[in-house]
């Protein structure tokens, strides 16, 4: 036995220590419990030691986690599959909100059709005593006078020219106006002779007319002859000098709103250097409040004396006045004009939307690309109508228009002249208009065929036929911004003592009143004459620093008219130069 233990020795961990005295025996081993059988399974676990089986859906998720963890690159996978799994989910189903719980913004959705239907039975129970001859206020303030004395006038006339300007007039009737007399003020400024401007073709407009068919060229060349030199082309020494070829004309590029300074500095030695320079496009190319005050007297010199209407333009505008006066001899021949812009391409550009459904969105959609091919489909380009119609920029409807007027007080036998284009949609849009106000007339109502028939396809000159008889309305309405209303505006004040007789509606209000249909009629009479009362306040106005003198001639161009009640610098102009005019030594205007 010991050799053989020696042979083998024994493990050190079941050796026994050893002692000095012998060992006392283990205690016995404790009884086996009959319901716990302990015993190895085939992987080497204890039987009897494993916890109770689980339910099979913890059992999966164990696993699947187990994977997981195994499989970390899995976890990069996970979110795409949730969110591919969403997209598709909610591809597939659209939600549906009833209508009655989708909320809009007030003002942003063209309701006025629902309005007129429920003010209408007020309206015509409703005797208005209100005309047009009480449409202003008795004014007791200071009046204004027309008063135009170009500074070239008062230092014994021309000086030696520094060479021909050649100006292109693009846009409609009324930009093409502003770009010529502001190519008059250039032309004072740079001591340059003025070539009559070239009008641009525009592919909006459509209309082929030069200068000479919508203006007087001679009064417009013989009004400006001691200020400014204009002449009707290019001498032949010049034009054989560029080979006949207006194109060959050094063209100067000029920032928009450019200061005087910049082309006294950078523009006139190259004038005087080249004896002819072009301007293309010359739309909004002189600032108005950065250049010396003669300079904004020869503006309104061109724009209120200079331009007239030529012959048959202006012939056809006084038989459409003295018609609007006859039709208006209930009213001592005085009448209301209204400019309403609601041709199908201002409403196409405003990106508005009113009750036509899908057939007017196709047609929106369609006349937008056909006039301004890609500009509404940019990248990026976010089109809201609702904020736009918030923001009061949507062109007021013929029926939005008679709703304000006849809540402003307006008579049903009010006589109205309406300015406008082709409307969009006129036999349905019109009709509430003329409803309410019956004794409505248009150019094409008081003209007969063979009348306006020579002016029919040139749309400048139909705007010049509406620019006359507005001009001479007792109360001018504008609905949409724009250089038609701002020219009539400023040429109503210079006629008027500085008072525009103009009404111009505040759209912001007016959107969030017509987006009440069930608004009471004696609170939209009361919003409406608190807005012709606030027109009637603002009818009157000086020009501030950025303003055109064309909307605001005063006190640029317009002296005060009760002078004698007032003293200091309110009687008296000072030009750059340090001479003082006294206003009643400044050359008077002559009324058309």
């Amino acid at each position: 036995m010991v050799a053989s233990n020696a042979k083998y020795p024994m493990p050190a961990h079941i050796r026994l220590p050893v002692a000095q005295t012998p060992a006392s025996s283990p205690p016995p081993s404790p009884r086996l419990s009959p319901r716990l059988r302990y015993g190895r399974s085939k992987s080497g676990r204890v039987r009897g030691l494993e916890p109770p089986p689980l339910p099979c859906l913890q059992r999966f998720g164990r696993f699947l986690l187990s994977v997981l963890l195994r499989r970390h690159g899995v976890f990069l996978l996970v979110p795409l599959i949730y969110i591919s799994g969403m997209l598709l989910y909610m591809g597939s189903v659209s939600p549906v909100v009833p209508a009655a719980l989708q909320s809009f913004p007030p003002g942003s959705i063209y309701r006025s059709p629902e309005v007129f239907k429920h003010l209408w039975p007020a309206m015509q129970t409703t005797n208005e005593s209100f005309g047009v001859l009480a449409a202003w206020q008795p004014f007791n303030g200071v009046y204004w006078k027309p008063c135009i004395s170009p500074q070239q006038t008062l230092r014994g006339g021309l000086q030696k020219s520094s060479g021909f300007i050649v100006v292109e007039a693009n846009g409609g009737l009324n930009q093409q106006r502003s770009s010529i007399c502001d190519a008059v003020a250039l032309a004072g400024l740079l001591n340059a002779t003025l070539v009559i401007p070239r009008f641009h073709y525009n592919s909006v407009w459509q209309d082929p007319s030069s200068f000479g068919d919508i203006f007087d060229e001679e009064t417009f060349i013989n009004t400006l002859s001691e200020d400014v030199k204009v002449v009707r082309q290019l001498p032949d020494y010049m034009m054989e000098r560029i080979g006949n070829n207006i194109s060959n004309i050094f063209k100067v590029r000029v920032k928009a709103w450019a200061p005087a300074t910049f082309y006294l500095q950078m523009v006139l030695p190259k004038l005087l250097e080249t004896g002819a320079i072009r301007i293309s496009p010359f739309a909004n190319r002189l600032s108005f409040d950065k250049v010396p005050p003669q300079i904004q007297q020869l503006r309104c010199l061109a724009n209120f004396e200079a331009l007239r209407f030529a012959p048959p333009i202006a012939a056809v505008g006084k038989i459409l006045v003295d018609r609007m006066i006859q039709h208006s001899a209930g009213s001592d021949g005085k009448y209301l004009a209204v400019h309403l812009r609601f041709e199908e391409d201002m409403v196409a550009f405003s990106c508005c939307v009113y009750d036509g459904g899908e057939e007017e969105k196709r047609e929106m959609d369609a006349a937008r690309e056909r006039s301004w091919t890609g500009k509404f489909n940019r990248t990026g380009r976010v089109i809201n109508p609702g904020a736009n119609r918030m923001d009061g920029k949507c062109p007021l409807t013929p029926l939005e228009v008679g709703m304000m007027l006849r809540g402003m007080g307006f008579q049903n036998t009010t006589p109205i002249y309406l300015a406008a284009g082709k409307i969009y949609k006129a036999e349905k849009n019109m009709a509430p208009l003329q409803q309410m106000f019956p004794f409505l007339r248009t150019k094409d109502m008081l003209l007969s065929v063979e009348e306006i028939s020579p002016l029919q396809k040139y749309s400048s000159r139909l705007a010049a036929l509406d620019y006359t008889v507005c001009l001479h309305s007792e109360l001018f309405v504008t609905t949409q911004g724009g250089n038609f209303p701002h020219f009539l505006i400023g040429h109503r004040r210079f006629l008027n003592k500085g008072h525009s007789k103009t009404i111009k509606p505040d759209k912001r209000k007016l959107a969030l009143l017509l987006d009440k249909p069930n608004i009471r009629w004696e609170s939209f009479r009361k919003q409406m004459q608190a807005m012709r009362l606030n027109s009637d306040a603002k009818g009157y106005g000086l020009r501030k620093a950025s303003t055109p003198v064309y909307t605001c001639p005063a006190p640029d161009c317009m002296c005060l008219d009760n002078l004698k009640h007032f003293s200091g610098k309110l009687g008296q102009k000072t030009y750059v130069n340090g001479t003082v005019i006294p206003y009643e030594d400044a050359r008077p205007y002559h009324l058309i």
